[in-house]
């Protein structure tokens, strides 16, 4: 439940203006909020001047106030950060330590969801990666052997050859190259039952693993042997509902780049 404390309340109207479903009204010159429509955004937490609003229902540590030279970037800076952001798929034999793997998830949960759902999960992987991987390339191999056997498409005829070229690669030394996680010591699997919601998040994600130190690639096999199969949701216990969006292999880049790469130019519509 949020509630307004009316003994600091100065009756700005500042939280009624800002609240979407008009779930607070001024009342003999005090908000007060109904706890009907609302869900539960908290804009009327971080809107109020004299911190008059609160909940019980998440912590309110989470609550940082303001301020200019802690929140503000550089509009240049962040585009150039962006810019130079790369996908990266050589990484040191460093673990990743648990506090900044931490950080990565509080920035996809802060990031905003579609009605405030917060209905974003994160499986992390470490200790079993060798077995996903295994599992991984069991359900590729599979996969490649029906593409060749069906398919007349010559792109999805190239990824099955390879895929099973990684799963016999795999089966005849495990420790050997690996095209799947490049042998980077962590996973993050970002899973939601609405997937915009976990995109919005892992690309806020991929911005905190820049900010780090850290490097990224986002594995679109993963995802893929996800896709009507069972079996690694089953062992990461992933529920049947939750849709596998992203899988974020992490760990400390084995590569330096000195510049951004180039891009295309825009195709943009002006109306």
């Amino acid at each position: 439940m949020f509630k307004v404390n009316d003994k600091i309340c100065i009756g700005c109207g500042m939280c009624v203006k800002d609240c979407f479903v008009r779930d607070i009204e001024l009342v003999e010159g005090k908000a007060v909020i109904k706890n009907v429509t609302c869900f539960k955004c908290g804009h009327c937490v971080a809107v109020c001047p004299v911190a008059a609003v609160s909940t019980n229902e998440y912590s309110m540590d989470d609550v940082v106030e303001y301020n200019k030279e802690k929140f503000t970037i550089e509009p240049d800076n962040l585009l150039n950060f962006i810019k130079f952001e790369r996908t990266i798929r050589q990484f040191k034999e460093k673990d990743v330590e648990n506090e900044k793997l931490l950080k990565i998830i509080e920035a996809g949960r802060f990031t905003q969801t579609a009605s405030n759902a917060q209905n974003v999960n994160y499986i992390v992987v470490k200790e079993e990666i060798q077995e996903v991987r295994k599992i991984t390339l069991e359900v590729l191999n599979s996969l490649g052997g029906y593409i060749l056997e069906n398919s007349i498409n010559p792109l999805y005829k190239r990824y099955a050859k390879m895929w099973i070229k990684m799963y016999n690669d795999f089966i005849t030394n495990p420790l050997g190259e690996d095209n799947l996680f490049f042998k980077a010591p962590a996973l993050i699997v970002v899973t939601s039952e609405h997937p915009l919601n976990a995109g919005l998040a892992s690309a806020n994600m991929k911005l905190m693993v820049d900010a780090l130190g850290l490097g990224t690639v986002f594995s679109g096999f993963f995802t893929r042997a996800c896709e009507g199969n069972s079996r690694i949701k089953d062992f990461l216990g992933i529920e049947e509902k939750q849709t596998v969006v992203t899988c974020m292999v992490i760990g400390y880049p084995n590569v330096k780049y000195s510049r951004t790469a180039p891009r295309k130019a825009p195709n943009i519509i002006w109306k």
